[in-house]
C-alpha cells in the first residue's frame, strides 16, 4: 500500500470517530481526533488507563499547534521548533480540544512532529491526533508493530501499514512542562 493511501484511510477512520495504530516520530502511537470526547475515552478504554491521566496530542506544525493553545510562552514555539530530539510539551491553555484530554489544570501535552508519516498524518486530518504509546498502562510501550499486544490490535478500527517492518530501537519523547511564568519541569 502507498503511503499516501495509508494516510487517506487512517484520516477517514479518525474523521468517523476511530481510533488508529500508528508509528510516530519516536514509539507506535495510538490515535484519534483529540477534538472527539468518544474517541479519546475508548483509548483510554483500550489502555486500561485512568483519564486523570493526560495523554499527548501530535501536530503538524505550530501553526496547528496554536489554534488549540491559549498564551504560550514564547520560549515554548523555540522548543518545539529546535529540540534535536521529540519534545513534548506540556502547556497551560488547552482551547478546543476533548475535555477529557485536558488536563484538570486546563494543560495538554502537545508535540510538533517532524517525522515524515506523522507529520503527513497530522497535516492531512487538520487537527491534532491524540498520540499515546501502544500499551496497556504500566507497560513497557511497542517500539515498533511487532510489540504490539494482539488484544490491542483487535480494540482499534484501522491500523496503519507504515513500517510495520521496521525493527529497531525507538524511545518515547522527553517531556517538558512550561508555565506561563518561565518556570520549567523536566518531566522525562
Amino acid at each position: 500500500m502507498k503511503i499516501e493511501d495509508d494516510i487517506k484511510n487512517a484520516v477517514e477512520v479518525m474523521r468517523k470517530g476511530g481510533v488508529i495504530l500508528y508509528p510516530t516520530d519516536t514509539v507506535w502511537g495510538i490515535g484519534c481526533d483529540a477534538t472527539n470526547e468518544e474517541a479519546v475515552a475508548r483509548i483510554y478504554k483500550i489502555k486500561r488507563r485512568e483519564e486523570s491521566k493526560a495523554m499527548i496530542c501530535l501536530v503538524d506544525s505550530d501553526n496547528r499547534a496554536q489554534r488549540y493553545l491559549r498564551n504560550v510562552p514564547e520560549v515554548a514555539w523555540d522548543v518545539m521548533n529546535y529540540a534535536t530530539k521529540p519534545t513534548t510539551v506540556i502547556l497551560d491553555g488547552a482551547t478546543g480540544l476533548a475535555k477529557n484530554l485536558i488536563a484538570e489544570d486546563g494543560s495538554v501535552a502537545i508535540r510538533i512532529t517532524q517525522e515524515e508519516f506523522s507529520k503527513a498524518l497530522c497535516y492531512r486530518m487538520q487537527k491534532p491526533i491524540v498520540s499515546t504509546s501502544v500499551n496497556i498502562s504500566g507497560e513497557p510501550a511497542a517500539q515498533n508493530f511487532r510489540d504490539i499486544p494482539e488484544e490491542i490490535i483487535e480494540q482499534v478500527d484501522y491500523v496503519c501499514q507504515t513500517r510495520r517492518n521496521e525493527h529497531k530501537p525507538h524511545k518515547p519523547s522527553s517531556i517538558i512542562r512550561l508555565r506561563p511564568n518561565g518556570e520549567v519541569t523536566i518531566i522525562r
